[in-house]
Parts: C-alpha cells; sequence; structure tokens
C-alpha cells in the first residue's frame, strides 16, 4: 500500500503569488485527508490534483483565519459537485462557534458537514489518526496519521491448519473468512507508514513523542533566522533551526519544513540551518509532493 502526501500551501499568516496559505494534503486508498484550509487551498487542489470529489475529512489544526478562510468556498465546491456523503471536519476546542461561523459563510449544503472535537484518535478509512496537542497562542493540535501494516503471510502455518486456498488472499488483507482468523496465518504486524503534521507550534515534547520515527514530520518553520527567535516565542512559532533539532530528536525519516512567514523570500538559509541537526530536512514549498511506501520487507 502507499500513502501519498502533498503540501497544497507552504505560507504562514499572508498568502504570497507563489506561496497559498496551510493547507496539506494526504492521500491512501483513493481518498485524501484534508489538513488546514487557508485561502487557496482550492486552487491548490486542482493544480496539484488532489480530488476535492474524494475528500474524507478535513483536520484543522487552529482557527486563526491562515488555517480555515478556505473553509467556506471549499464547502460550497462539494455541494456543487452534488456530495451526498457526510463530511467531517476535526479541530481542537473551540469548533463550535467557529463551525457556526464557517456554515454562516457556506451557507445551507445539501450534504451533511459534521463538526468533531478531536480529543481521542479516531480512524478515517484506512489510517488511524491521532491529534496532540501543540504550543501556540490559542488552542492548537497536531495530527499523526498512521498506515498499519499486518503481519506477513505464512502459508506452511494455512496449509498445516487446513485452509483452503481460497481463502488465504481474504485472511491476508486481515479480515476473518470460513471461521478462520489473519491470526492463524499472519505474523507479527510489520513497521507501517506514519506522517506528522505540525503547525503552529513552538518545539514541545509533544511533537517529538508524537513524531518518533515518523517517515515524514510537516512542522512549522516561520523563521528562517534565530534573529527572529524573540519573535518565534512571542507568536507560538519556530526557526528553522528549532525545527531541525526538534526532527532530529524524533529520529524522524524525513522533515518538510513548512508555515513560512512572509517575509521569507530565500528558503535555503533557514534549510542549512535545520539541516545543521537534521540532515534529511527539505524546504516545503506549494505543490511539493511524495509517495510513501511500506519498507520492503
Amino acid at each position: 500500500s502507499m500513502l501519498k502526501v502533498t503540501l497544497l500551501g507552504t505560507g504562514g499568516t499572508q498568502p504570497l503569488p507563489e506561496r497559498a496559505l496551510a493547507a496539506a494534503a494526504v492521500s491512501v486508498g483513493g481518498h485524501n485527508i484534508l489538513l488546514d484550509c487557508g485561502e487557496g487551498t482550492q486552487v491548490g487542489l486542482r493544480r496539484y490534483g488532489v480530488s476535492a470529489y474524494r475528500l474524507s475529512a478535513v483536520l484543522l489544526t487552529h482557527y486563526h483565519g491562515d488555517h480555515i478562510l478556505g473553509l467556506p468556498g471549499l464547502l460550497q465546491t462539494l455541494g456543487s459537485l452534488n456530495r451526498t456523503e457526510p463530511l467531517t471536519i476535526y479541530g481542537p476546542r473551540g469548533i463550535e462557534a467557529v463551525s457556526r461561523a464557517i456554515m454562516a459563510l457556506a451557507g445551507p449544503q445539501a450534504y451533511p458537514v459534521r463538526w468533531q472535537q478531536a480529543d481521542a484518535p479516531f480512524t478515517v478509512n484506512e489510517l488511524q489518526i491521532t491529534p496532540f496537542p501543540l504550543t501556540h497562542r490559542v488552542p492548537c493540535c497536531g495530527y499523526a496519521l498512521a498506515l498499519p501494516r499486518a503481519g506477513k503471510f505464512d502459508p506452511a502455518r494455512a496449509r498445516a491448519a487446513g485452509i483452503p486456498i481460497e481463502y488465504w488472499g481474504t485472511l491476508q488483507k486481515g479480515e476473518t473468512v470460513g471461521g478462520f482468523t489473519p491470526e492463524q496465518v499472519l505474523g507479527a504486524p510489520r513497521r507501517g507508514l506514519k506522517v506528522v503534521y505540525a503547525t503552529d507550534s513552538r518545539p514541545c515534547p509533544a511533537i517529538v513523542d508524537a513524531a518518533r520515527n515518523a517517515d515524514l514530520l510537516c512542522m512549522d518553520a516561520t523563521y528562517a533566522d534565530d534573529a527572529d527567535l524573540d519573535k518565534a516565542k512571542l507568536y507560538g512559532h519556530a526557526t528553522c533551526r528549532e525545527t531541525g533539532e526538534t526532527a532530529a530528536a524524533a529520529q524522524v525519516r524525513r522533515l518538510w519544513l513548512t508555515h513560512y512567514s512572509a517575509a521569507v523570500s530565500d528558503t535555503a538559509p533557514g534549510l542549512a540551518a535545520a539541516r545543521a541537526a537534521c540532515p534529511a530536512a527539505v524546504a516545503g514549498y506549494d505543490g511539493l509532493t511524495e509517495e510513501l511506501e511500506f519498507d520492503k520487507t
């Protein structure tokens, strides 16, 4: 199986011609999950080939304008695409007031829009999603999205248990069939895939814990230079150096810097600062995408 991540908008506070506001998409099994929905998200979905029609859920980190102002238009577009299935929008505490404001702007829709406080782990399609608290000026949460992977199929055990061959594929998928269970023929679960999205935030232990050994961490890197460290502390953001150090502490396989201040026109110096601690750092940009695959075991 495969999990695809696309950065749709990598800016913070103000959009730029080449940098839309905060949004990312995680795609698995032909369905998409949207993380944040800043201005310009709909353009990004179209530009980078992520289907709005196949949207399963929206995960909001917090309710500052640069993360939610794309929502009313997106909800209207889904209505015009004749969506009928419910859309669930998750977010930290305070979601009721935000839902009223957004729905007043979006207008009545023919499909149900459900608003859900993200205070416990939940699943969307095959993904296990764990919200965790970030350190910002308002209630804010990051999300760890995990795609689990079953153990390896053991044909010898299947034969020994007298399981007909036509059942093997079903059991391999982790489903019970004909009175036989997957546990009878599958080894220990294998390493799955994990993507963590953490913005807006100061560096904090919660990010390190949630992102430990993740395949990809997308994290707030608002300020390129530590000359802006006081500003980062005041506004609840991270500098690129801090983001690299957080990723290194979590031992992630890959780091994408995102949520750049509009004052950052050249991402190279910040990338160098992040790479001092985390060589696997990448300077995020609108349209950056990667397909993550299970390890070859």
